[in-house]
């Protein structure tokens, strides 16, 4: 009955997406939980999201030894499907690695953070950068959104299921440049970000280390925005340099002074923020 609560009041704040990134409720992280997390020697952060995001903690705790793993999920405020999907992918990590102990799945996400980066000012970011595509500023929200968490237990590793490469398909928020930029970003504040399948493209070898039948974009949340920096004919719109340019000049800034600031214990004024990088 208590995982039962605990699966429903988690739910419930993936329903409603409020402002969740430094003060959880206490029966989802308490002060005494963070102080055992800071304690352990062997934990990271694993970014919960579908096959890849399972396949990527089972290959870096081969390559890395750790011996927990903290999932955390994050909300964009795009996603639709059954959040059962979501729970199945950390029991499915708890079956596959049962040497590790895989501690309560946590919830994070900022609806303003994400929206200063990939809507409100969509009009200024297409005329000053050629496309119009959620898609990169919203990886780089997924994986600076967990950083304060990151840090407050300790400057943990956050592991990642990126790839650059999807079955010869080439996606503009997991280019090379992309993935290097968004490991960069974590670096600063002193958080190794891991990509484990990083150079992994067949999805016959994410089943081999999954050592399940898991179909590809199958079982998992989808996105409303999926696809959508593709032509009719499958090919990719947006130059990758224009691409590069919204990291370098608009998202990294503005991201990473909304970071600070959560990492300070405060809320940031996202929409502010980027409006004041866009001038």
């Amino acid at each position: 009955m208590k995982i039962f609560n605990y699966n429903q009041k988690i739910a419930a704040i993936f329903r409603d997406k409020p402002e969740l990134v430094i003060d959880f409720p206490e029966w989802m992280l308490s002060e005494r939980q963070m102080d055992i997390y800071r304690q352990m020697e062997n934990l990271a952060i694993v970014e919960i999201a579908g096959r890849d995001s399972v396949a990527a903690a089972v290959k870096s705790v081969d390559e890395n030894a750790f011996t927990d793993l903290l999932p955390v999920y994050a909300y964009t405020g795009t996603e639709y499907g059954a959040w059962r999907s979501v729970e199945q992918a950390v029991r499915r990590l708890s079956d596959r690695l049962p040497q590790v102990k895989i501690h309560p799945l946590l919830v994070v996400g900022s609806p303003d953070f994400w929206r200063a980066l990939n809507g409100r000012y969509m009009s200024d970011l297409i005329s000053r950068y050629h496309f119009i595509s959620p898609c990169p500023g919203c990886h780089l929200y997924l994986h600076g959104i967990r950083i304060p968490l990151a840090k407050k237990l300790g400057n943990l590793p956050i592991i990642s299921g990126e790839r650059e490469l999807h079955n010869g398909q080439v996606k503009i928020n997991q280019t090379g440049e992309a993935l290097d930029f968004y490991i960069d970003f974590a670096d600063r504040f002193n958080i190794r970000l891991l990509f484990p399948l990083r150079s992994i493209e067949q999805s016959k070898d994410i089943e081999h280390i999954l050592q399940i039948h898991w179909e590809r974009d199958k079982e998992q949340l989808e996105c409303t925005f999926s696809g959508n920096y593709r032509l009719r004919d499958g090919s990719v719109g947006p130059s990758l340099k224009d691409v590069t340019r919204f990291f370098e000049n608009f998202a990294g800034p503005a991201a990473k002074e909304i970071i600070a600031d959560y990492t300070k214990g405060n809320v940031p004024d996202s929409m502010g923020i980027a409006r004041r990088i866009l001038k």
